[in-house]
């Protein structure tokens, strides 16, 4: 049977986000519905591969990597590599890409993007929350809002990993029980922008200490975030956050101050039913086993309730915790996001015969 055309899409940065995303794509295969043409990075070629093939975190490449001039062959897929410092140094028209998936997390405002569009881009999904509200069309939070998506946006951001995780818990409570207040303090594994050992950082003492030696406090704009998504709960919530010394895997502990009276066997339903049915299913997952963090490595849910730690004070003081893969989920929904984003904005209706069918 002749299958849809898949969207071409290029990813601009080819760090952690970058590669999870790439690989997502080819472990979903066909189903995807993607074709992945270009990648840009400063990288030498011999790092982009070697980086592909080997991940310390997500295991190896479950495929056939090689190099060929400029070209990285995936599993017979020649994807164009790019070395261009800036937006504007890409033709983007001339590879024909529907879309392209910033994750560099260098661009933050309306006019870093305009450099993408005006170098030739037609929309681009962002992997990082952008300055404002007014610096890009839509927030999107997969599961929550991205039936908003009218098709015209043309710059669209996936938000934050931990927003990802804390808006569709927050919204089903909100909608259950009724929230009040909340706090949030976010468990975050060290990220790229931590020393091993100590070094100069160009704007917090905090993150000059080693990443692996201390639970480092580090700011966050979780709250504001969420204020974006869930304006209901403006002025109503706020977040910290702490850095750990793992690789990878985080969790939001979250406290609620609610409406309604509850209990803790209430919360915890409202929480499985959410996981097993209904716009959540697939996004949120529920658990009830003795869990540490590293048993959702390469997990690709937005949010893990862990149920055994869910705690009610009196009647409307909730506290629950979720686990998410602060990689692997997050590039999940920037895929989920980017085909919903696409089908609304560029509908196909020319196809191409499958590979089986050509043979």
């Amino acid at each position: 049977m002749p299958q849809p055309r898949p969207y071409k899409v290029a990813l601009n940065g080819y760090g952690r986000i970058g590669r999870c995303v790439l690989r997502a794509l080819f472990e979903r295969g066909a189903a995807a519905g993607f074709e992945i043409v270009a990648i840009n990075d400063l990288a030498d070629m011999a790092s982009v591969e070697y980086l592909t093939r080997f991940d310390s975190t997500h295991g190896r490449f479950p495929g056939e990597v090689k190099v060929d001039g400029d070209c990285l062959h995936i599993n017979g897929n020649c994807v164009k590599v790019l070395r261009s410092a800036t937006p504007e140094g890409i033709d983007w028209a001339s590879l024909g890409v529907d879309l392209v998936l910033e994750c560099s997390g260098a661009y933050h405002t309306r006019e870093d993007g305009q450099r993408f569009l005006d170098a030739g881009a037609p929309r681009v999904l962002f992997s990082q929350p952008m300055a404002s509200e007014a610096d890009v069309d839509a927030t999107i939070v997969y599961g929550v809002n991205q039936d908003c998506l009218s098709g015209d946006e043309r710059l669209v951001s996936n938000a934050s990993c931990t927003t990802n995780c804390g808006v569709p818990l927050l919204r089903l409570l909100d909608q259950a029980i009724g929230l009040e207040y909340v706090s949030i303090t976010t468990i975050h594994s060290a990220m790229n922008d931590q020393p091993v050992i100590d070094a100069y950082h160009h704007e917090d003492l905090r993150r000059t200490r080693s990443a692996f030696q201390s639970v480092i406090p580090v700011s966050t704009g979780l709250a504001r975030g969420i204020e974006r998504l869930l304006p209901e709960l403006a002025g109503r919530i706020q977040a910290k956050a702490v850095r750990v010394p793992t690789v990878n895997v985080s969790c939001l502990d979250i406290t609620m101050q609610t409406v309604s009276d509850t209990d803790a066997p209430e919360v915890n339903r409202i929480l499985r039913e959410a996981a097993t049915s209904g716009p959540l299913k697939g996004l949120l997952a529920y658990t009830e086993l003795p869990h540490a963090s590293c048993d959702f490595n390469h997990d690709p849910h937005s949010a893990i309730v862990d149920a055994s730690q869910t705690r009610v004070s009196g009647p409307r003081l909730v506290n629950i915790l979720a686990w998410f893969d602060n990689e692997w989920g997050f590039a999940n929904r920037m895929l989920d996001v980017a085909g919903h984003y696409l089908h609304t904005a560029a509908p196909r209706t020319d196809t191409q015969l499958s590979v089986s069918e050509e043979q």
